[in-house]
């Protein structure tokens, strides 16, 4: 690699962020980076890398084996591919998290999804802490980078500006079928807020925890690739009792069937 990190944010960036809830960078690594992560990624989703962890699954239908994911993602790429530890784009994303979320900052987890070409399915509307457990209080943020251009055509990232921070909305897994991992609101969205991000290969958008984001079908004649980097700061348990959000204990899904068997096995 020839290339180094570099990106630093202005407080004017700084500030729209916390006002809007995201904000994108026209670019947080370098084409060569790139280029080394593609043909890792590639090779990642050809293995179906993890499956049998329950890392590997279809992230939009039911996961059934032998059947033609519509919207493959893979958990923890970095655990199965060295090509994604310690690049620029993490150096970056890390640099930025602090100016983001403050030096106590660090990393939270990595994921990879693949919108296959002509028919990768949207992701729904949702907010990322839907997915979390919500006995504690969270200060995260998400780095999403294409490793190609994203754009409408090929589901690129939308976001709606959130004013001020909000609540957790209610969720239910995509479609209504407990055996979809994917959640989206259930709440009436008004899209014509909705602020669409093309963003060349190498690019990024950054996100909070609680902000709605969408991505669209991939109509295009390409796969679509994204790769994932979440940081934040140390959780804090929250002082009301336990609680749990419905739509994840009502939830049955095949990737969380291997998870177990997995986890099983080696105990």
């Amino acid at each position: 690699m020839t290339c180094k990190a570099m990106v630093t944010l202005s407080q004017a960036q700084i500030d729209a962020f916390h006002k809007n809830g995201f904000m994108w960078l026209d670019s947080i690594t370098c084409p060569a980076e790139v280029e080394h992560l593609l043909k890792a990624y590639d090779q990642l989703f050809t293995l179906q890398a993890g499956r049998e962890k329950g890392d590997h699954f279809d992230l939009a239908g039911p996961d059934e084996d032998g059947t033609e994911a519509s919207l493959p993602q893979i958990l923890k790429p970095r655990a199965y591919a060295p090509e994604f530890q310690n690049t620029i784009f993490e150096t970056n994303a890390l640099a930025i998290a602090t100016q983001l979320l403050g030096p106590a900052a660090t990393f939270r987890e990595d994921h990879a999804i693949l919108k296959p070409a002509h028919h990768g399915a949207p992701t729904p509307w949702h907010q990322d802490e839907a997915y979390w457990d919500p006995n504690f209080e969270y200060a995260s943020v998400s780095f999403w980078m294409p490793l190609q251009a994203a754009t409408i055509e090929n589901g690129c990232m939308e976001f709606i500006p959130q004013e001020s921070d909000m609540a957790v909305l209610p969720h239910r897994s995509i479609g209504g079928d407990p055996r979809v991992h994917g959640l989206e609101t259930t709440c009436k969205i008004d899209t014509s807020k909705a602020v669409a991000c093309p963003i060349p290969a190498g690019g990024v958008t950054i996100h909070k925890s609680r902000t709605l984001h969408y991505a669209g079908p991939n109509k295009s004649g390409m796969p679509r690739r994204a790769y994932i980097l979440s940081f934040s700061t140390p959780q804090l348990h929250r002082d009301c009792g336990i609680k749990k959000f419905a739509w994840n204990e009502e939830g049955h899904t095949r990737r969380e069937e291997r998870a177990n068997s997995s986890q099983t096995t080696e105990n």
